[in-house]
């Protein structure tokens, strides 16, 4: 079995400048919060984002959950997609200066493109936006009567996971609600890097509680609480 095991910086080291990533989280809970440090500390910039939101400022999570914001506030990210920005007032401003291209998807429409990458799937027609600035340059199709916005697939060059017990072969489970988007981005990306709270031997996990399949798994970082 090949070991998959690396450090933050050995994973922020595949990452460069101009990658598309996909990153787990909702509002920095569930995030691979080793990982981006790592990136930070490596300088990479110009990044594609897709992730939920961009997180909270420092100290303004009693948690301390942060996700991307430092990512923000240092100007690394060039293009993001996302559910919702406004706990975020700097990716706010970035948007409006016109430093930083903004696409907002409305969630489930969000979690559904990723799928579709995901599934091989070339899309999904959904009748959120219709009438709204989402349709704009968007196919609609008529299906017996009512009509649907065709939304296309959105895959990745990198995702970053984070899971709660991770085997040394990669199989994943999420805790609660930390599994978010971090299942169906593990589906969507050409290669896989998972940040484990507790790293455990095989077996240890059972079956029907793997969430993701070690399969979907390139690289494990052991990372602390979240």
């Amino acid at each position: 079995m090949r070991n998959k095991m690396i450090t933050a910086q050995e994973a922020a080291a595949m990452i460069h400048d101009g990658d598309f990533l996909m990153v787990g989280g909702f509002m920095g809970h569930g995030s691979p919060d080793s990982i981006i440090q790592a990136m930070l500390d490596s300088g990479v910039k110009d990044l594609i984002v897709a992730s939920n939101d961009t997180g909270v400022p420092e100290g303004a999570d009693k948690h301390g959950f942060r996700g991307l914001s430092e990512m923000i506030a240092q100007h690394r990210i060039k293009t993001l997609y996302a559910t919702h920005i406004g706990l975020n007032p700097e990716t706010g401003r970035q948007m409006s200066e016109g430093t930083l291209e903004v696409h907002l998807i409305p969630q489930g429409t969000f979690a559904e493109r990723i799928r579709c990458a995901g599934f091989g799937l070339g899309g999904v027609l959904t009748p959120t936006g219709i009438g709204t600035d989402i349709a704009n340059g968007k196919q609609v199709i008529n299906v017996d009567g009512k009509d649907y916005l065709l939304e296309t697939p959105l895959r990745g060059d990198i995702a970053l996971i984070r899971g709660s017990v991770v085997d040394t072969m990669g199989n994943v489970y999420y805790k609660g609600t930390t599994n978010n988007f971090n299942s169906v981005m593990a589906m969507a990306c050409k290669t896989v890097i998972v940040e484990a709270e507790e790293i455990v031997e095989p077996g240890q996990i059972a079956p029907e509680h793997i969430m993701t399949p070690f399969v979907c798994v390139d690289y494990i970082v052991k990372g602390g609480k979240n």
